[in-house]
């Protein structure tokens, strides 16, 4: 499927988007002398102060949201606030468990970004591995397993988009090594064929099927561990089955991929400023 929005995906193609790349804003916390923002309620919840929005609609019934500026209910016109604040304390556990993840998820995009030097670090197939930055007539590069280093040599008068490009470079030529020896494995699994796969650079999606089996995956899960890859692998050769995101669809990538669930929420929390800019 494609970035949620209003309109309906394409039937002829659906996509696996990344959904960590959606922008989320750091919580306030409210305190009991401070007043509700323009447009917020207050409710006193446990040990908590917890402000939300109220939206009144045609609804049946109380729908929570976490978003980027925090709680959002929806509720018919006809429940009371007395029964919107019973349902707040009877949901407590699951909105304060979403409220801490998207603080979370905020505080990490405060994070430094990397500084492109030699003996900075960057994430490769789950791990860490060191950049090594060596002078030499011609550009090259290569990576020792063991130490986990990956030298760059480079001309003593290239630049730091030069270096970048490089290991973009290797990082691009090693994801399709990975995507290459993964993916026949769960099309055997699944005993579906593809057409065709190729590397995608986009920035909303990692993965995307067409009915046709052509399979394009963001070369940048090459950070990730395998697991999080062979999620991504299975969910869109599953589309050859089911190309629909129905329970069907969830169970046949189940049936190759039994952790996919864990898989999902770990590529969701990952925000992208744990990834090297290029």
């Amino acid at each position: 499927m494609k970035r949620p929005g209003p309109s309906s995906p394409d039937a002829q193609q659906l996509a696996l988007p990344l959904d960590f790349f959606a922008a989320a804003t750091p919580l306030a916390p409210a305190t009991a002398n401070s007043a509700p923002a323009p447009g917020k309620r207050r409710l006193q919840v446990g040990s908590h102060l917890l402000e939300y929005a109220l939206v009144r609609s045609k609804r049946r019934t109380i729908g929570f949201q976490i978003g980027d500026d925090g709680l959002r209910l929806t509720a018919p016109k006809w429940v009371s606030i007395a029964e919107i604040e019973g349902a707040i304390h009877e949901k407590q556990r699951w909105i304060f468990t979403k409220l801490n993840e998207r603080r979370e998820r905020s505080a990490r995009r405060l994070q430094p970004q990397m500084q492109w030097r030699d003996g900075a670090t960057l994430p490769y197939l789950g791990g860490d591995i060191t950049l090594k930055i060596s002078a030499g007539r011609t550009a090259a590069i290569a990576f020792e397993e063991t130490s986990r280093e990956l030298t760059v040599s480079l001309p003593a008068d290239a630049g730091e988009q030069q270096l970048k490009d490089r290991v973009q470079g290797w990082l691009q030529g090693e994801a399709k090594r990975v995507f290459t020896e993964r993916l026949p494995l769960y099309a055997a699994r699944l005993e579906v064929a593809y057409r065709s796969f190729a590397l995608s650079s986009a920035t909303t999606q990692w993965g995307s099927c067409t009915a046709d089996g052509r399979i394009r995956l963001n070369w940048r899960l090459v950070h990730f561990s395998l697991p999080l890859i062979d999620y991504v692998i299975a969910h869109e050769l599953s589309h050859l089955r089911e190309m629909n995101h129905s329970p069907r669809f969830w169970a046949t990538v189940q049936s190759i991929f039994p952790e996919f669930e864990a898989a999902k929420k770990a590529l969701r929390t990952h925000a992208p400023e744990t990834l090297p800019i290029f």
